[in-house]
């Protein structure tokens, strides 16, 4: 690539050859880390130069501001450490080694003084990823091992060590901020405040395992506070994290998870969620076979945030179709009791009286609920929050026969009410919709259909006042024409079944 624009330039003007240095500036050495696509877009800037356009100034600024901001400028490989080594500095030697005597000399596990903690800020900032390393090794042993509060004046080399180049200080350095923050030695808020988010959140983007585990961890127990889910939101955290929940690591995932959750306790932060896509990920994250993956996803957090999702975007069909099918994923395991538990089925039947809801996400709805309804504390959960409105709405849907999926889903959660006692005086005010909605249900061609519109006759007609609507309609016609099919069927069945054992 280097090559190629040397050529390209050195056919041209003055202008050219300046272009082609403040590239060299600009990447230098680093060319042979680019990605096939910052190497694409530099070719395109070779392109704008032949041509010479009108838009040429635009065009350059624009390539160069996206290779700027490409992961692979930022990757620090074990080869390109090698190539470069800094020079010791004679104070850089001289304070590693009055640190070292001051570790071998009354080493206490409790923060330093303001001599030894000068020490340790020049060992953190230097470019010599020696004693870089010797300085992310005291914080991981510190971390390990201290019981008092760290004061924020040790906050401040945390800085230069997550930024390092060094995969090693990096590993150390985030897993002892990890430890610290986990212990309750440094204040979550204050981390923030300090400026020690942007690196945490840059690391994200690391290529190694470790390090991502650790970021990840960091920002899960930043994400605790209010105010700091909204910096992590407003620095474009929401992205990575989304991007390590696909993670092929376990402990990355598990840790990309919980800080999505945690992040999703801020209605704000959801909205930002949602746009990013983050419904669609813990969808397919509720397929993953790993059981910590699971049960950190279905926890009490997880929960509250959905049915929060549902109360506050009722009207998005979008929201409301991927809320209700992690809802219904997590109803499929031990988890029931907990959506019981929570605002969720509340908010999965408000969302059937929005008027702008569309048949795919009715559809996800009413599927949700009547796989939940299967368990009959659901079906009591559901029960307590039905009224007119609610009943009115599961009738219609379940008359609307045309939508086949919603129609048979909200007749199914009928079903399963039927027999409580607060229900029958709600059902009865629609008595002629819902036998209207049953002589369609004989007569489908679908034998679910068939056998739910009998399941549901048997259960309604044990009412005096639904069996004396009965008797008055077609229903007994109905229910004796599908008698004579099944009779039919079965007679066929058995010719096949004789046939097949001659």
């Amino acid at each position: 690539m280097l090559q190629e624009l040397k050529s390209v330039c050195s056919s041209r003007n003055v202008f050219s050859s300046f272009l082609f240095l403040l590239l060299c500036a600009a990447f230098g050495t680093r060319m042979g880390q680019l990605c096939g696509r910052c190497i694409q877009l530099l070719r395109d800037f070779v392109a704008f130069v032949q041509r010479m356009s009108s838009n040429l100034v635009q065009g350059i600024k624009e390539c160069l501001t996206l290779i700027s901001k490409c992961s692979c400028l930022k990757q620090n490989s074990s080869k390109a450490r090698q190539l470069y080594k800094p020079i010791l500095q004679p104070h850089e030697r001289v304070t590693a080694q009055e640190f070292l005597q001051h570790i071998e000399t009354g080493f206490e596990m409790s923060p330093l003084g303001k001599d030894p903690l000068e020490a340790l800020r020049t060992l953190a900032f230097s470019e010599n990823p020696g004693l870089q390393q010797s300085a992310a090794l005291y914080y991981l042993h510190m971390s390990q091992h201290i019981n008092v509060p760290l004061p924020v004046e040790h906050l401040e080399p945390f800085y230069a060590l997550l930024r390092s180049a060094d995969l090693e200080v990096q590993q150390m350095s985030s897993l002892s901020l990890v430890n610290f923050l986990l212990e309750g030695n440094i204040d979550k808020e204050l981390v923030v405040q300090m400026g020690l988010l942007e690196p945490i959140l840059d690391l994200l983007e690391s290529e190694d395992p470790t390090v991502q585990c650790n970021s990840c961890a960091c920002t899960m127990i930043l994400a605790v506070s209010e105010s700091n889910r909204e910096a992590i939101g407003a620095a474009r955290g929401v992205t990575p994290l989304l991007s390590l929940a696909n993670s092929y690591d376990p402990r990355v995932q598990q840790n990309a998870v919980g800080a999505i959750l945690n992040l999703t306790q801020s209605e704000k932060i959801q909205h930002v969620l949602c746009k990013e896509g983050a419904l669609p990920v813990l969808t397919l994250l509720l397929e993953s076979p790993d059981s910590e993956v699971q049960d950190t996803l279905a926890c009490v957090k997880l929960l509250q945030s959905l049915g929060m999702l549902l109360s506050a975007h009722k009207t998005d069909p979008v929201i409301v179709g991927h809320t209700a099918c992690i809802i219904k994923n997590l109803s499929l395991s031990k988890n029931r009791q907990r959506i019981i538990e929570s605002p969720c089925v509340e908010g999965l039947l408000q969302t059937m009286l929005s008027t702008d809801a569309q048949e795919d996400s009715l559809h996800y709805v009413t599927s949700c609920l009547a796989e939940l309804a299967k368990q009959e504390g659901a079906t009591l959960c559901m029960v307590q929050w039905m009224d007119e409105p609610l009943t009115k709405c599961l009738v219609r849907l379940a008359g609307q026969v045309e939508h086949t999926e919603p129609s048979f889903q909200a007749a199914s959660i009928i079903q399963h009410m039927i027999g409580h006692e607060k229900m029958m005086p709600l059902l009865k005010s629609h008595t002629r919709e819902i036998q209207a909605y049953l002589e369609n249900f004989l007569t489908h061609q679908e034998i679910r259909f068939q056998q739910l519109g009998i399941s549901t006759f048997c259960r309604l007609r044990e009412d005096p006042e639904f069996s004396l609507a009965f008797r008055k309609s077609q229903m007994a016609k109905l229910l004796e024409q599908v008698r004579q099919q099944t009779e039919e069927t079965q007679e066929l069945l058995r010719a096949a079944i004789c046939h097949e054992d001659c």
